[in-house]
């Protein structure tokens, strides 16, 4: 297969069709190849206009939902970035080559296994990989300005913005499938935030979302 070709043909139909026209993302697709992450037996599948299983009942987003997400955060070389959901780490590929240091968790440890891997193929050196429950880090200190989920949630509980710092911005899909709302939430202060609508899509839920969303946490 012409990744090379199949990679111009991605940009141009998928992604540039979905509004994602900041030069720097397009640059960035260009430069991190899909195909170096995606499990081997859908290998020529990578950069078409699909999900991808990579195991335990999980997908990889779209392509075009990954650069959707990636030019609405406006990711600086300044930021520190939490991602909840690694996957096979492409997308954690794209947002570490972005900023200044990322740190992802993954509930399955073979994910992480996996991606480290590949990520170290990269030459990335600001990318942290750790194996936990997305639920567990809001007993931490540790605060970020960007935190992205790689998976939707049923309903947005507050807590979560308590791991942003001040301006910061979460980026979550939040509802049911099939019909869900992409969301990008700014922290102003510790008592103040606000969000914004991007658009519609259908994610999967973050594992053990279902469960937590019945209690107060």
């Amino acid at each position: 297969m012409n990744f090379k070709e199949a990679r111009f043909n991605m940009i141009e139909q998928q992604i540039r069709t979905w509004e994602v026209l900041d030069q720097n993302v397009l640059d960035l697709l260009n430069e991190i190849h899909r195909e170096e992450f995606i499990p081997e037996a859908y290998r020529n599948l990578a950069l078409a206009d699909t999900s991808i299983p990579i195991g335990h009942g999980q997908t990889t987003m779209a392509p075009k939902l990954e650069a959707r997400i990636l030019q609405s955060l406006g990711v600086s070389p300044s930021d520190s970035i939490l991602e909840v959901g690694t996957g096979c780490g492409y997308f954690t590929a794209l947002l570490g080559h972005s900023a200044k240091k990322i740190k992802s968790i993954d509930f399955f440890p073979d994910f992480i296994n996996a991606a480290n891997q590949k990520i170290s193929k990269t030459k990335l050196t600001n990318v942290e990989l750790e194996n936990c429950d997305a639920y567990s880090l809001l007993k931490k200190t540790e605060r970020y300005d960007i935190v992205v989920f790689s998976a939707s949630l049923p309903t947005m509980h507050e807590n979560f913005l308590n791991l942003l710092n001040e301006d910061g911005r979460l980026f979550v899909v939040i509802g049911e499938s099939p019909s869900m709302e992409a969301r990008l939430y700014t922290k102003k202060n510790k008592s103040s935030s606000s969000y914004e609508s991007l658009f519609e899509t259908d994610l999967l839920t973050l594992i053990g979302a279902k469960q937590k969303n019945e209690f107060e946490f």
